[in-house]
């Protein structure tokens, strides 16, 4: 009874630590995933920006944005009307990848593929059919230059043509969480951004190909953190000199040298030289000897402000 009793005291005395559930973080980014995807894009980012500065013929930036992930449902009601979005049927694996993209930004692309110098629509309207036909061939390159990135030999993907915002519902569960890459574009003079929009089941799927392209850690091998600069630095190896500065020797004094001849270099004996590390004096220093090896003796140090290759 007195054993119950303490061990009663003893479940009481525990504070419990308890949390507010919230199920729409499940499935959420690790950090780890997060930087991988980061880094993937990036790369993509600046393969993306090469391959349309040659296909539009113009200088243009592309950089990443940023990577989210949202229930479909608040990502359909935070995308304008007017969209030009594009979706892709993936086969690895079976889903749909959707490839949205400003219409502010379509029509300065459009422009410039039509031979114009990529200026802004004066408002936002439908496209015409020639327009359509020629922004749906720069989503394909942006798409192929992602497949490039993403490194998935099994993987292809089917463009379809292109559809509304307000039937996105149909490619995605509306409790699905997707993820969207953004990314901004800047080209003559004008900023507008697109974003890749993927499900669930292709982000698991990329970031398992990402870990098997990233080089794997060999379990006899023992990895030690890298020392600071500072140690490392102070590891280095540097050329050390004793040297006599403000010297100078007549050209015929040089000329005339010959095997045991002395130069006179016309320096008092009581004239310090200069300790020099690197090239850059730091101490007088005077010529001695250290039993059977030659040495110098520091004397005054030269100020920081005094510094100067010799």
């Amino acid at each position: 009874m007195a054993v119950t009793q303490h061990a009663a005291r003893n479940v009481a005395s525990k504070q419990r630590t308890i949390y507010n559930c919230n199920f729409r973080s499940a499935g959420r980014l690790s950090n780890e995933n997060a930087r991988s995807l980061t880094s993937i894009h990036e790369s993509f980012a600046r393969h993306l920006a090469s391959a349309l500065d040659a296909y539009l013929g113009t200088g243009l930036e592309v950089k990443l944005s940023s990577v989210d992930q949202l229930a479909i449902k608040d990502h359909i009601a935070a995308t304008a009307p007017l969209t030009y979005i594009v979706p892709f049927s993936m086969t690895t694996p079976p889903s749909t990848m959707i490839v949205e993209c400003d219409i502010d930004l379509v029509f300065p692309i459009v422009d410039l593929l039509l031979g114009g110098m990529g200026g802004p629509g004066a408002d936002a309207r439908e496209l015409s059919e020639i327009e359509e036909e020629i922004m749906h061939d720069v989503v394909l390159l942006i798409v192929r230059q992602a497949e490039s990135a993403w490194r998935m030999p099994a993987m292809s993907m089917t463009a379809n043509r292109r559809i509304k915002s307000s039937v996105l519902h149909q490619f995605c569960p509306p409790n699905e969480k997707v993820t969207c890459v953004k990314f901004e574009i800047e080209v003559s003079g004008t900023t507008g951004s697109f974003q890749l929009v993927f499900p669930m089941s292709f982000l698991n799927v990329l970031i398992q190909q990402i870990k098997l392209d990233q080089p794997q850690k060999s379990g006899s091998v023992r990895y030690f953190p890298r020392a600071p600069i500072r140690e490392r630095i102070l590891d280095c190896d540097v050329a050390v000199a004793a040297e006599l500065q403000g010297l100078k020797v007549a050209v015929r004094d040089l000329v005339a040298l010959q095997p045991g001849s002395v130069l006179k270099l016309r320096a008092p004996v009581r004239t310090p030289g200069m300790l020099t590390a690197g090239g850059y004096g730091f101490f007088e220093a005077m010529p001695v000897r250290n039993g059977m090896q030659k040495a110098a003796q520091l004397g005054r140090r030269v100020s920081p402000a005094n510094w100067e290759r010799i």
